[in-house]
């Protein structure tokens, strides 16, 4: 009978919740934990355990999985496993946190565990169907078949290079759907159709960037595209991406943009009617 590591989820956000899911249907044996513990609810009658605590959630695991909203929480969830980690433990750290975060997080566990940083790319429909894109930094032998059940793993170099390369990937994509926005309100003030325009900036170098812009399956809030460039600008000068950054905060003051996909801001970047400072 084939092993199935015991595995800590920590955090069951909009995409912690499918891969703690796809986790579960592969037979790993599943502790749950998340801040707001009613989130919890569909994986325990799935057949999940439900921890009180990060600490409980992690005492008897093989595998720890962090999948949180950034570099605050991880700290803060790390404050509270670290007396209960199991030694040797492997702890996948997936979420957008900078290496930085991951760095420090490895200075914290002094070889205790084995430290992975495997942020992913894609949004919640690929989570689901577990065709993530998975950027894999540090050693990841002990865990690459778990990572392969949630997606395509990518090695990226040690410890913290996953986080670096997301950082980088993100950045792209969310500046290319701002260009896009500001594209098209350019071709608005032209008198240029709308779905001639879309037709075309689909058909040349920013196609990705237009069809996330547009997408509806896409789960990606505009307050997490706003964290994330905000630690890219902390690493190097981005004059363009903090232009982005403001563009992105001024949509985000029209009521329900913030907590919505990207592509909701990225329409009103389209539809302003005055420029941020």
């Amino acid at each position: 009978m084939e092993h199935r590591e015991k595995i800590a989820f920590l955090g069951l956000g909009r995409m912690g919740t499918p891969m703690a899911r796809r986790l579960l249907a592969a037979g790993h044996p599943l502790t749950v934990w998340n801040r707001t513990a009613a989130r919890t609810g569909p994986l325990v009658a799935e057949g999940a355990a439900h921890a009180a605590r990060p600490a409980d959630a992690v005492r008897d695991a093989d595998v720890v999985i962090t999948m949180l909203a950034g570099p605050d929480a991880l700290t803060e969830v790390a404050d509270a496993v670290l007396p209960a980690l199991p030694e040797g433990v492997h702890w996948v750290e997936m979420s957008t946190v900078g290496p930085d975060a991951v760095h420090a997080l490895a200075a914290r566990l002094g070889g205790r565990a084995v430290l992975v940083d495997a942020p992913v790319t894609g949004s919640t429909d690929r989570a689901a169907d577990g065709a993530l894109g998975i950027l894999a930094g540090g050693e990841t032998a002990g865990v690459e078949h778990i990572l392969a059940r949630l997606g395509t793993v990518t090695r990226t170099g040690p410890a913290g290079s996953g986080a670096a390369l997301k950082l980088v990937v993100n950045t792209a994509v969310i500046s290319g759907v701002a260009l896009v926005a500001e594209t098209l309100r350019l071709a608005d003030a032209l008198g240029i159709d709308g779905d001639t325009a879309h037709a075309a900036l689909a058909e040349g170098p920013l196609a990705g960037a237009v069809a996330r812009a547009f997408s509806e399956n896409a789960d990606f809030a505009t307050t997490l595209a706003l964290k994330d460039l905000g630690l890219a600008a902390a690493v190097t000068e981005l004059p363009a991406v903090q232009a982005v950054s403001a563009a992105l905060r001024h949509a985000a003051q029209e009521p329900g943009v913030a907590a919505a996909d990207l592509s909701r801001a990225a329409a009103r970047i389209r539809t302003r009617t005055t420029v941020p400072a």
